[in-house]
């Protein structure tokens, strides 16, 4: 194996925390490793300075990658690095979307054995990255309210299971008694799809497929297929919405009529102030945004295809 630098979250709690333990204890039966917690920018990029030739681990969600993946970009690094992921998060969506164990000594023992493989990458006009998934209207509010929840929730356990994960679920529940519909232009490669005409309740860009903890917005999105998925629901009304949400758990709200699904390399939005929601960091009020995909922007360890 590999040497290895596993970058923790310094603020995590006690269970991902045992996570990490667990997952080194595994790996380093079988090489050199060494664990760095950190807890801001400056000290991530202090860790990143003197990573050297080691593939660089990360022990946590979507947004810990997220963090990591963002400094290397900003650092004009990425493309020379080999990045591992150990999915100890709340949500570890886009660990779902990849098949990789969500259990921490499973989770180190693929990585043993993991290769690098292309990763996809969305990147927006301003440099920022996004490695899972953005997405706008009531989804991104029920984003909003749930990040408080899972704060606050996530300092509670029962037995070794943090209540976190409770937080979107409880946050979407508030913003579906009052959703929060907007009007925007959406062209996706350079094709008008929506135009201002008629309210939005959900957009979603896709390099994964799942939102808050499995939740399947884009459930074909791939991150090394070159595309990006795209989901436009406008399902505004009261039934309307309950059917979408019931569908959306299962990942065929595409069979909607005031669904429409597909697939390209630039997303471009505009409109009425809008928040958002990328890879569980929510931004916001905004009046535009755009996307393009970087394919093979990195590498990330996988396991070997059969």
């Amino acid at each position: 194996m590999d040497p290895l630098l596993i970058i923790a979250n310094a603020s995590a709690g006690s269970s991902e925390s045992d996570g990490v333990e667990a997952a080194v204890e595994v790996l380093r039966q079988h090489g050199d490793v060494e664990v760095c917690s950190t807890s801001n920018p400056g000290e991530l990029d202090g860790v990143l300075q003197r990573a050297g030739s080691r593939h660089v681990v990360v022990a946590g969600g979507d947004g810990s990658l997220h963090a990591v993946v963002s400094a290397l970009q900003r650092r004009h690094e990425l493309g020379e690095r080999v990045l591992g992921l150990l999915p100890l998060g709340t949500g570890n969506d886009f660990a779902r979307t990849l098949g990789l164990p969500l259990e921490p000594t499973e989770a180190a023992r693929v990585l043993l054995t993991a290769v690098p493989q292309p990763m996809d990458l969305l990147v927006d006009e301003l440099g920022e990255v996004v490695v899972n998934n953005v997405h706008l209207g009531a989804s991104a509010q029920a984003s909003r309210y749930g990040a408080g929840l899972k704060e606050s929730l996530g300092r509670v356990h029962i037995g070794k299971v943090g209540l976190g994960l409770l937080g979107y679920p409880l946050g979407a529940l508030r913003a579906a008694v009052n959703p929060p519909y907007i009007r925007l232009h959406v062209e996706v490669d350079g094709e008008v799809v929506a135009d201002m005409d008629r309210h939005i309740l959900m957009l979603a860009i896709g390099n994964g497929a799942t939102v808050g903890g499995g939740t399947p917005v884009t459930p074909e999105a791939d991150p090394q297929d070159g595309r990006i998925d795209v989901m436009l629901s406008y399902a505004t009304g009261p039934w309307d919405r309950v059917d979408f949400v019931r569908r959306l758990r299962h990942g065929d709200q595409d069979e909607r009529d005031d669904v429409v699904c597909l697939r390209g390399t630039r997303v471009a939005v505009s409109g009425e102030d809008f928040w958002m929601s990328a890879d569980g960091e929510i931004i916001g009020p905004e009046r535009r945004r755009a996307w393009h995909l970087e394919r093979g922007a990195y590498q990330l360890l996988l396991p070997v295809s059969p």
